[in-house]
């Protein structure tokens, strides 16, 4: 095993958050870290096929507020109070400044947490997330969460008998064809919950998705935070969305206009990927893993 992995509960506003630490095998005091920030209904389990590409390095990595662990959280959500609890979780373990990455909603909260809480942050890493998305104006809230997520959205709303046949369901997801791992599987057993009438539901809640869509969406939050950028900022994109389909959340005209408005953004397009199995994948850790590194060299020695 290249890590030694704990759970930890942290205090914060409505509630705990749970958060995965994993402690290199040979850790040193001067182990770097990096802080891992997932996506929109996911959970810190999404992580561990890039943590284990990662040895003599600190992993933490949350469970968002009203996802997995931490879904017992009560109040708002939105991206500033997901900064809030990252600036909590860091200093319950005493980590001063580190290097952020954000998978999806995960990019769009690294980017809010660096700009209300610079000190903690030395480099930005954006993986699929953290740009604006191209989305119409005016939409209702129901119309803009099945416009980004789709299905994704739907399932919230659904019940299973039992891990089983929540395996089955993601079974038949297309952005998973073909890579399906252990790894997948106990991330997916993990995000579901009891529902108290006898089934089981995902963790995440439509409401809680909802608001931090509309708010990732439409609030000033994200966008505050992209005027006053002050971090290097590294972008990766893929050419395949939530249901494997093309042109992912990035499509190339309006992934263009987006550097041209923001061109301290150093961007990367890597094909053969979709949203998910380039975080949740052998391949796809392989390559953020890398990325990882290169940001954790760059952060000058203190």
């Amino acid at each position: 095993m290249s890590h030694a992995y704990r759970t930890i509960d942290v205090p914060v506003d409505g509630g705990a958050l749970r958060a995965g630490v994993w402690e290199p095998a040979d850790a040193a005091a001067d182990a770097p870290t990096v802080l891992l920030v997932h996506g929109v209904t996911a959970s810190h389990l999404a992580w561990p096929f890039v943590v284990d590409r990662l040895p003599r390095v600190r992993v933490v990595a949350p469970d968002l507020r009203g996802r997995g662990r931490s879904n017992g959280i009560e109040g708002a959500a939105g991206m500033a109070a997901h900064a809030a609890d990252l600036a909590a979780l860091l200093d319950a373990l005493g980590i001063e400044r580190t290097v952020v990455v954000g998978h999806s909603m995960g990019g769009f909260v690294s980017v809010v947490f660096a700009h209300l809480n610079p000190e903690c942050v030395s480099r930005l890493l954006l993986v699929d997330g953290g740009l604006p998305l191209d989305v119409p104006a005016g939409l209702s809230t129901d119309e803009l969460v099945a416009g980004i997520l789709g299905p994704t959205a739907a399932r919230l709303s659904m019940r299973f008998a039992g891990t089983g046949e929540y395996l089955d369901f993601w079974r038949q997801h297309p952005a998973f064809t073909g890579v399906w791992t252990p790894e997948l599987e106990r991330y997916l057993a993990y995000d579901l919950v009891d529902d108290g009438a006898g089934g089981f539901r995902p963790a995440t809640s439509y409401t809680t998705t909802a608001d931090d869509t509309v708010d990732m969406n439409t609030g000033t939050s994200l966008p505050a935070a992209l005027a006053g950028l002050q971090h290097p900022t590294r972008l990766i994109t893929v050419p395949r969305g939530l249901q494997n389909e093309p042109p992912g959340l990035y499509a190339p005209e309006h992934l263009d206009r987006l550097l041209a408005e923001h061109p301290a953004v150093e961007h990367e397009r890597v094909e053969g990927f979709n949203h998910y199995t380039i975080v949740m994948s052998p391949a796809g850790a392989d390559v953020v893993a890398a990325a990882i590194r290169e940001e954790l060299s760059a952060v000058p020695a203190q």
